[in-house]
């Protein structure tokens, strides 16, 4: 029982919980400031997407994390492979360019990685979901340091595992890019939780 009670006077209060939740925004790479962010941070911000709910304790997520000289290495491989596998016809290079300075913009870019149960004991869309959870963690606890980011997915996401040399099971489902940034904090928009939920009390 004692224990019980402690562990309640250590709890988050709800009301700070959902002020973060609320707070939680994607932020963009063109608003990112040159202030970097200490490794402590990124190690704190990797500690909490560990912690996402995993069924089975398969913990089917894994994080390649690029800093320093690493983001220029990401940035050649994105403009390379928009390149590649981009017909002409639909060639942008306002786009390509994009791929390159979100990565050089970036203090930090984490590439998101599904390593799948070796043994399939579980759906895949539920180890897809713990990742997701896993990422939800993570932005939230970059909002607490008041770090911006964002999920990305392009099309070209599915070039990334090869680049990186993934083993078989392995998939990458996105990059997260991470900065200090600089713009006014942006309201966010939800519609009434009550037009989304159906009580069955009887």
């Amino acid at each position: 029982m004692a224990g019980n009670v402690a562990l309640r006077e250590k709890r988050v209060k709800p009301d700070q919980f959902m002020d973060l939740v609320r707070r939680r925004r994607a932020v963009f790479p063109p608003v990112f400031t040159d202030m970097p962010i200490e490794e402590a941070w990124i190690a704190h911000l990797l500690e909490a997407a560990n912690w996402a709910p995993t069924h089975r304790r398969t913990e089917p997520w894994r994080f390649h994390v690029f800093r320093g000289a690493g983001r220029q290495k990401l940035a050649d491989f994105m403009v390379e492979a928009y390149t590649r596998i981009t017909a002409p016809e639909k060639f942008s290079e306002a786009t390509r360019d994009k791929f390159r300075l979100n990565a050089l913009r970036s203090d930090t870019v984490i590439a998101l990685i599904l390593k799948r149960d070796p043994q399939e004991r579980i759906p895949e869309w539920e180890e897809i979901a713990s990742l997701a959870a896993a990422v939800q963690n993570l932005w939230l606890c970059a909002t607490a340091y008041g770090l911006g980011g964002y999920w990305s997915t392009p099309g070209l996401i599915r070039e990334v595992g090869p680049w990186l040399g993934l083993p078989e099971g392995e998939r990458c489902m996105g990059l997260f890019y991470l900065g200090h940034y600089d713009m006014p904090e942006m309201p966010g928009q939800r519609g009434p939780v009550a037009e989304k939920v159906t009580w069955h009390m009887d």
